[in-house]
């Protein structure tokens, strides 16, 4: 048996959460003080999720980077082979806030979006 000790985001409290995991199976979620903390271990124990946040190179306006965002949470493990992609993206201004650069990225379900919108120069 396998123990991983998380601290929880679900809420301000920080819980600090025990997992003790046989294999890939949960057995025990013990220091949650609420429902959220349970959710939050039992998707981190098995498959971590994140928002991802980054840059892509813009041309046709003033500035050389343009704020992005996944626009739901992405596979931790994924997120390596997502920056590549989002490293060799060049976009066009003019760029509207929330526009979707990268439609379904790594197959994810997760767009690559703008996250400020940028004017042509």
């Amino acid at each position: 048996m396998t123990n991983k000790v998380l601290t929880c985001v679900g809420c301000p409290a920080g819980c600090r959460i025990n997992v003790e995991m046989e294999g890939d199976e949960i057995r025990t979620i013990t220091g949650n003080t609420c429902p959220v903390g349970e959710q939050y271990a039992r998707q981190e124990a098995v498959c971590p999720m994140r928002i991802l946040t980054s840059t892509v190179r813009i041309t046709g306006c003033p500035y050389r980077v343009l704020p992005v965002t996944t626009d739901r949470e992405i596979p931790l493990a994924s997120v390596d082979e997502v920056m590549e992609i989002i490293r060799s993206t060049v976009v066009e201004a003019p760029v509207s806030f929330e526009q979707v650069l990268i439609e379904n990225v790594l197959d994810t379900g997760a767009n690559v979006i703008a996250s400020k919108s940028m004017p042509a120069a």
